[in-house]
């Protein structure tokens, strides 16, 4: 019979969609969580100490003497910038991260003098007063075809994911990536669900405890407007194309 534990480490991992070789590798564990799911090898405190970190799981529910699965997180834990930038008037400066200085963001979240290389500008307009914006530069198809790479996105500093709305695109800040995501607060308040807009990538769950900021996408600057007007009439042809074979099929089989 498993044990309790290695029941449970099992859970966790399906639950997170991820391979015993992956999971391994989040746990610092070589090669395979297999023998710890079939309890042949003893789940250290190293391995616990991680569950904790990653996913808040509580370690007296991981060996059933707890039905609690989560340590509690603070209901106000912040995502707001940790730095801001004003000029000689005290004016607060829109910052904008390009897709290699997002590279560093996470690492350099908290050195003042890191963000004094990044370009930065005052936006007079009405839309861009009283709160804290940012510019990140999209890299990749993920968010696809609203999005594309090289696009900048002109995000606004949100407090907490208590204030975050479902189902609106997000720049996530994580302890070691900057990402641009349709964002799902699921079930469990530990973890929350980030979706790309190219159905080629699949959702992926992220801890909220490795959240560092989170910044709502307000409007986006892009230079490749006969690019993305080509790409978006492909797009529609493709989705005619499609309709249209539908169609043919409904009438065979109607035919038939």
């Amino acid at each position: 019979m498993e044990k309790t534990e290695a029941q449970r480490l099992k859970e966790i991992r399906e639950s997170l969609n991820l391979t015993q070789t992956e999971f391994a590798a989040l746990l610092g564990v070589k090669s395979s969580t297999a023998d710890l799911e079939r309890g042949k090898t003893r789940i250290t405190g190293k391995v616990v100490a991680e569950l904790m970190r990653l996913y808040q799981i509580n370690p007296l529910w991981l060996y059933g003497e707890s039905k609690q699965q989560y340590l509690p997180l603070p209901e106000t834990l912040s995502t707001l910038p940790k730095v801001i930038q004003v000029n000689k008037e005290e004016e607060e400066q829109i910052l904008m991260v390009n897709q290699r200085a997002s590279a560093g963001y996470p690492q350099n979240i908290h050195d003042t003098g890191w963000y004094e290389q990044l370009p930065a500008f005052n936006f007079p307009l009405p839309a861009f007063r009283n709160a804290t914006y940012r510019g990140f530069q999209v890299e990749g198809d993920s968010m696809f075809p609203t999005f594309y790479s090289g696009d900048w996105v002109l995000a606004k500093a949100v407090s907490s994911l208590n204030e975050a709305t479902n189902h609106k695109i997000y720049v996530v800040v994580t302890r070691d990536s900057v990402v641009v995501k349709k964002l799902n607060k699921i079930v469990s308040k530990n973890f929350i669900e980030l979706i790309s807009l190219n159905k080629e990538y699949a959702p992926f769950t992220l801890p909220v405890s490795e959240i560092q900021e989170l910044w709502e996408v307000t409007s986006k600057l892009t230079f490749s407007l006969d690019e993305n007007l080509q790409n978006s009439m492909l797009t529609q042809l493709q989705h005619s194309m499609e309709e249209l074979k539908a169609q043919l099929k409904e009438a065979n089989k109607l035919k038939a």
